[in-house]
């Protein structure tokens, strides 16, 4: 025997390669920003206009400065947004057609044109010509975007033509403009506005009445139905502002009728777990506080109160799940938005 052993045998390294990121990284900035980012964002927007409505009533001027941060922040917030999407038509103007081609990029893209409306309603008491700039801008963009889908939706399969509740962000969110509006002096308009929409809005309550009636909505786009809500408090709210008060109140309660038909089915409602449709949420309930404050007297004073707290918690978990879906890249393939 000998005192050296004898040299084990070298072993070569097998390579494995690390598994595919769960995550898709398009190439290059911006180039799949997804429209469900806005929903969450109308309902920041919303919920600082409802903070504001509190503090001008009796005895809560101090709660003033938190209305007015929170429009500020989501005035920033809806900006940086705004630019990242606006960067895919800029490079490609055809990616438009592509995301209304989608209910999600419909529904984000309807929220982005009313984002801006409620940005003029934010900024009117500090900027009354630049406010009125943006609504008109909005209000030209909204009836391009709703000539567009219903372009897409006519020259497109039958199974797709179905009415949805973002119908109503298409089609009647043109009652958003009145907010500005009339405390603009521009009453007549916002007159002719608040009927017309009124009148669309019972068209696509009465067909989905009907297809609810008939057929069990699927439960992925369940959540989508509290955007019925929305038209209720926005109706009321404008009545209000036009002196309809027997209106007003009538729609303030078809709106917290809703509110609660809606929370006691909340387990059939969101039972399939959180997904980017929950920003549907948001904008409906802080309109309905708004609403109630205005619409509802004294009662409806503790109603909107309780809804502004409750959409304060709500509105900003459900933005920071979503914002952080796409922050981390998965949101665009979750909602199935365009690539530039």
């Amino acid at each position: 025997m000998t005192d050296n052993p004898r040299p084990l045998p070298t072993v070569k390294p097998r390579h494995f390669p690390p598994p595919p990121p769960l995550v898709e990284r398009t190439p290059g900035l911006w180039r799949r920003t997804p429209p469900a980012i806005f929903p969450p964002i109308l309902g920041l927007f919303g919920l600082g206009l409802a903070w504001r409505t509190l503090a001008m009533q009796p005895g809560l001027a101090p709660a003033q400065p938190i209305g007015e941060a929170i429009l500020g922040a989501v005035a920033l917030l809806y900006a940086f947004a705004l630019v990242a999407w606006l960067s895919k038509p800029l490079r490609r103007p055809g990616v438009i057609v592509e995301e209304i081609a989608v209910l999600p990029g419909r529904a984000g893209l309807a929220a982005m044109v009313l984002s801006l409306m409620l940005a003029g309603a934010a900024l009117r008491p500090y900027a009354p010509g630049v406010a009125l700039g943006l609504v008109a801008v909005a209000l030209a963009a909204l009836a391009g975007l709703g000539a567009l889908i219903g372009w897409k939706l006519l020259t497109g399969p039958a199974e797709g033509r179905a009415v949805t509740p973002v119908f109503h962000l298409t089609y009647v969110g043109y009652i958003l403009a009145p907010l500005t509006l009339v405390p603009l002096g521009y009453a007549s308009v916002a007159s002719g506005l608040f009927w017309a929409t009124m009148a669309i809005a019972v068209l696509i309550w009465g067909a989905s009445l009907w297809q609810i009636a008939t057929r069990v909505p699927p439960a992925p786009l369940r959540p989508l139905l509290a955007i019925h809500v929305a038209p209720a408090s926005l109706f009321a709210t404008v009545g209000t502002l036009l002196g309809h008060p027997g209106l007003a109140a009538g729609f303030a309660i078809l709106a917290l009728v809703l509110i609660v038909v809606l929370a006691i089915k909340a387990n059939w409602l969101l039972g399939t777990g959180f997904s980017p449709f929950w920003g549907a949420l948001t904008f409906p309930l802080a309109a309905a506080a708004t609403a109630s404050i205005l619409a509802l007297g004294q009662p409806g004073l503790y109603i909107g109160a309780v809804l502004v707290i409750v959409a304060s918690a709500l509105n900003s978990w459900i933005a920071v799940k979503v914002l952080t879906l796409w922050a981390k890249g998965a949101l665009g393939a979750r909602t199935n938005a365009a690539t530039v």
